[in-house]
């Protein structure tokens, strides 16, 4: 643990830190922005329209069952070493989990709310935006939660293909050179951020699904 703390301490001085941080985490949440923007259609299409789903479920199982890092030789000959081919990586690993457990979430809708709807005249964008999309919102919330997750775990993976600052490539260079304590050092952080962004992630979860809770004597 000295030694650890020695190394946070070296880093902290030097003023790498913070740039190690920040490229990592500016390519972590973007690869989840866009992940999250792809993955809410996908899910309510796959999970609203029956022909959407016999052609999708089956490819986004598929693809779900391959692991992001077997892409990142495909990904660097396509989009070379830069920065969107670290999101790229990223965002592959976040959109197959948060489309699966959204899709789930829609898939598992209450069928009784729904025909009471449709009994009480609802038309189909109002049973979607007043049963459909709040039923399934603790889904999308989880997503979320497993998504920024994957995000993270997926960022060393990301961080081969060329990176010049961030924690993955901050923890290889370290390897290397068998700096141990730095290693430990950039794994612990990595750990705290993530621990941050899912307690985030869980009060917004509380706050916006606070309905669901109940009380008893």
């Amino acid at each position: 643990p000295t030694e650890v703390w020695g190394a946070l301490v070296e880093t902290f001085d030097s003023g790498k830190l913070f740039v190690h941080i920040g490229a990592s985490l500016s390519r972590s949440l973007m690869g989840f922005a866009l992940a999250f923007l792809c993955s809410l259609p996908i899910s309510f299409l796959m999970g609203w329209y029956r022909p959407c789903r016999l052609i999708l479920e089956p490819w986004v199982k598929f693809i779900k069952s391959i692991p992001p890092i077997a892409y990142i030789t495909l990904i660097i000959v396509a989009q070379g070493v830069g920065e969107s081919a670290k999101v790229t990586v990223i965002f592959i690993g976040s959109f197959l989990v948060m489309t699966i457990n959204i899709y789930q979430g829609v898939k598992n809708v209450d069928a009784t709310l729904i025909k009471a709807a449709q009994v009480l005249g609802a038309n189909d964008m109002v049973i979607f935006l007043k049963v459909v999309l709040p039923a399934s919102l603790p889904f999308i919330l989880v997503g979320m939660r497993l998504g920024l997750a994957s995000s993270l775990t997926t960022l060393i993976a990301a961080e081969l293909t060329g990176a010049q600052v961030g924690l993955g490539q901050m923890i290889q260079e370290a390897s290397m050179y068998f700096r141990m304590d730095v290693v430990l050092m950039g794994i612990l952080i990595i750990g705290v951020i993530g621990t941050i962004l899912d307690q985030t992630v869980s009060w917004l979860e509380r706050r916006l699904t606070s309905w669901q809770e109940t009380r008893t004597a």
